[in-house]
């Protein structure tokens, strides 16, 4: 039977580390990890080896069996990172006390594409491989870029380099929906993406640098016609002008997550309920967060369609031509939501796995995010109307898929209205 005995161990080891006095600790801590008789007690112990222990060699050894035995520790992880230097001492922040965002008034930078021939300006084709002049057409193919290294959540988070220091772009603000977004460089006067309201530069605004972006690969004329044959499809006709698409980048957010995650629940066995539990490990990949509230709805429809995790690493010569929209949404905040979308994943995994199982339970404190990448996916934007309303349609601009929230009609409609009612 599990004794108490080896937590009072491991409780003194921490109340003498905590006062520095290491050599009391280290003894208290190598009767805990001789005696630890459950999986938690285990973990600390060898993590507060490491922490009171001076060997280099050992501190390693004692992290490992530590991650060993919960890889998502973060503190294990993080001192590992410091050991292996791939982490700094110096880099790591005080998390409640970040430096507030610069001033919106300073000036922007910006990078310029100008034609070598004529000088005129030059924007990224929907080729997804160069940029093309407005005036000559000259032709300039960008070269290849490899995908980008997502990055470590922990270690980010302990560092600026996850909260994300900003740098100062021009941007405007839509009067008409409230939309914000970058502009091109050197573009002083734009459309906005999601109303085609049009409206000159505002002003300046910090802007979190992305990691990967996905180029744009149709132009709007395809776009179009994708948006005419998923009409023509359904036998749907236009109550109204429908306009042009317009094209813009969205930031995502996309996130890798790992855990240990134990449960429990009810079987029905020989017509008798019967209790049982275990543990699954479980990772989810690419879990994907809209980074700005305008599409939170809609863009997870068509996201299948996008290969984040082969996304390549951002240049800014993409956005020449396309406006972006500003993410809004932080990385902390992110963070739980694609916790939330993995707890979704997984009752959905275990209910599949264990069976017609009720009374289901499970902890995700064990879950962890592992690594992150900030993404700006293309899309093209309109609205179709019908019925006296204006549905909003979202084409992915890279293979085209397309969604629209115009309900289906028919029986198959009917059903699924009275299924939702």
């Amino acid at each position: 039977m599990p004794s108490d005995y080896d937590n009072n161990l491991l409780r003194q080891a921490i109340l003498h580390a905590r006062v520095g006095e290491y050599d009391l600790a280290q003894r208290y801590l190598e009767r805990a990890i001789e005696l630890a008789d459950d999986h938690e007690t285990r973990v600390q112990s060898n993590y507060w080896m490491s922490v009171v222990i001076r060997d280099p060699a050992e501190k390693r050894k004692y992290l490992e069996e530590t991650l060993a035995n919960e890889p998502t520790h973060p503190e294990a992880r993080r001192a590992l990172a410091l050991l292996d230097g791939r982490l700094q001492p110096g880099e790591l922040i005080n998390p409640d006390a970040l430096p507030g965002p610069a001033a919106q008034t300073q000036a922007a930078t910006t990078d310029r594409f100008t034609c070598p021939t004529c000088g005129g300006r030059m924007a990224f084709a929907p080729d997804g491989r160069s940029l093309v002049c407005d005036f000559c057409s000259r032709n300039q193919t960008l070269a290849a870029a490899a995908p980008q290294q997502e990055q470590d959540f922990i270690l980010s988070m302990a560092t600026r380099r996850g909260h994300r220091p900003p740098q100062t772009v021009k941007t405007v603000s839509c009067q008409g929906c409230g939309a914000q977004f970058v502009l091109p460089p050197e573009q002083m006067a734009s459309a906005c993406p999601y109303c085609g309201s049009n409206h000159v530069v505002h002003g300046t605004h910090d802007l979190i640098a992305p990691d990967a972006i996905i180029p744009m690969t149709l132009d709007q004329r395809q776009a179009a016609q994708r948006l005419v044959a998923w009409a023509q499809q359904r036998e749907l006709t236009p109550q109204g002008k429908v306009q042009a698409p317009r094209g813009v980048y969205a930031p995502v957010w996309s996130f890798d997550l790992l855990g240990n995650i134990p449960w429990r629940g009810t079987l029905q066995r020989d017509r008798q309920r019967v209790p049982v539990n275990g543990e699954k490990l479980v990772s989810f990949n690419e879990i994907c967060v809209p980074g700005a509230p305008k599409l939170a709805d809609l863009l997870p429809k068509i996201m299948s369609g996008f290969d984040t995790a082969n996304a390549p690493a951002y240049d800014p010569r993409y956005l020449a031509g396309w406006p972006a929209e500003l993410p809004t949404l932080a990385l902390a905040d992110a963070s739980l939501e694609a916790r939330e979308q993995a707890a979704q994943r997984l009752r959905s995994l275990l209910r599949t796995e264990i069976g017609p199982v009720s009374d289901l339970g499970y902890s995700t404190a064990g879950l962890a995010i592992q690594t992150f990448q900030l993404i700006l996916v293309p899309l093209w934007l309109t609205n179709f109307p019908y019925d006296g309303q204006e549905y909003p349609v979202i084409i992915n601009g890279r293979q085209g898929s397309l969604h629209c929230e115009i309900p289906p009609r028919g029986l198959l409609g009917w059903i699924n209205e009275f299924i939702g009612s």
